[in-house]
């Protein structure tokens, strides 16, 4: 992004992820042991969703550090794409949790077990105000991280969910309704599917090297060719270095052939991209008319 925007995830202190995974990991342990002496699914499902959240925060503070790392002769545009990595990493760990828990809910549907329904609230409302309290810990960087976002969403879910646990509980003490633990085990696996499906494609296409969903290839073409100065474009790629950094590639046949106008183009051509497009990193070359002719396959319009 531009200069001007504020990132928040940067300035948010790795403290307060630490913390949020220590506590996330201890809830994990108490929801597991509550899910076993109460005979819950929901509990255990609920559980399994905490420790996700736990490892996509510590796969994120992890990849935090690997992308403070400077660019090198090995990562020439730095090690900011880690944190890229991690959210594929979380999201199909939270996919692969989600159709799990689906599975085991069919087959306790189909052997019925008993479930101790005040474990399963008292456990519950624990779990409810943890997850609240993690996710109030890294909300500051979610606004402009994919990673801290997605563990962020994660950990709101999870009080939603919680929520659904203790509604579950409930109805066993009032009702017996057992089947309620199964209806909200089967809720809970498919909303954290949902959660792995809606990220990931963003996810692939940043780390594919894919246009940026926010910009049109077709503008950044035309505020180009549109420069007086621009005789043709070619060649041109659009790709993000990282989640908030945009490069630019471009081949311009320029109108005139000195190479005092040339450079004056190019920066104009980099103002206009930095101030539309928050393009911050951009290459231009200068092609020329003869050169085309002769090398057409490597000047040729993408």
């Amino acid at each position: 992004m531009s200069a001007g925007h504020d990132h928040d995830s940067k300035n948010m202190s790795d403290v307060r992820l630490v913390w949020a995974v220590i506590v996330n990991v201890g809830l994990t342990i108490v929801q597991i042991v509550g899910g076993i002496i109460s005979g819950s699914l929901s509990l255990i499902a609920d559980a399994l969703h905490n420790f996700s959240d736990a490892a996509a925060l510590g796969l994120a503070l992890f990849a935090r550090r690997i992308g403070r790392r400077p660019a090198d002769k090995l990562m020439t545009f730095g090690y900011a794409r880690a944190e890229l990595v991690a959210a594929l990493i979380n999201l199909t760990t939270l996919i692969i949790v989600g159709f799990y828990l689906i599975v085991e809910a069919l087959n306790r549907f189909i052997s019925p077990q008993p479930v101790e329904g005040w474990t399963v609230v008292i456990v519950a409302g624990v779990a409810l105000v943890v997850d609240v309290i993690t996710a109030v810990m890294v909300h500051s960087g979610s606004k402009s991280s994919l990673n801290i976002k997605a563990a962020f969403l994660h950990n709101v879910s999870d009080a939603l969910a919680s929520v659904g646990v203790i509604v579950a509980g409930t109805l066993i003490i009032l009702f017996d309704l057992y089947i309620a633990d199964l209806i909200m085990t089967l809720v809970i696996a498919a909303y954290v599917i949902y959660q792995g499906i809606s990220i990931m494609p963003r996810t692939v296409r940043l780390l594919m090297g894919a246009v940026p969903d926010e910009l049109e290839f077709d503008r950044i073409v035309t505020a180009l060719q549109d420069l007086d100065g621009v005789d043709d474009l070619h060649h041109v790629h659009v790709w993000s270095i990282s989640e908030h950094h945009r490069a630019l590639e471009a081949h311009v046949v320029p109108v005139g052939g000195s190479l005092e106008e040339f450079e004056t183009l190019k920066a104009k051509a980099r103002a206009v991209l930095e101030e539309h497009f928050h393009i911050e990193h951009a290459t231009i070359e200068a092609c020329l008319r003869t050169g085309c002719m002769s090398e057409s396959e490597a000047c040729q319009s993408t």
